[in-house]
Order: structure tokens, then sequence, then C-alpha cells
């Protein structure tokens, strides 16, 4: 039964940890990070709505007088 050779792994590891490496790097260094990042200011509009002003009285069953 053959042994496994295990004497290039290590160089296999490391250089795959090292490229990876680089890999990531390379992508962080493409993204764009915004300088200050500040909220916008939004108005809020105010819409009309009808129930808003006028009163309304919601009757429950329960609550009907009893015929």
């Amino acid at each position: 039964m053959p042994q496994l050779d295990t004497s290039t792994w290590f160089i296999t590891i490391i250089s795959m940890i090292i490229t990876l490496f680089i890999v990531f790097q390379l992508k962080i260094s493409k993204h764009y990070y915004y300088n200050n990042p500040e909220p916008l200011i939004t108005k809020s509009q105010k819409y009309l709505i009808p129930w808003e002003n006028k009163w309304t009285k919601i009757y429950l069953p329960l609550s009907l007088p009893q015929q």
C-alpha cells in the first residue's frame, strides 16, 4: 500500500493562503467607501384624509340598545 506524500502540502497551503489574501486585498481596494455619509433631510408631506376632520362613532353590536 503506497504512502501518501505530504511533503508538498505545506507549500500548497501557504501559497493558497497568500493568494486568497492578495485576492481579498484587491477586491477591497476596488470598493468605494463614502467619505462622509450624511442622512438626507426629507420633508414630510401632509395628506388630506377625509376622516381626520370629522368625528365618527363606532357602534359595537353589544353596545346597541336592547330591542
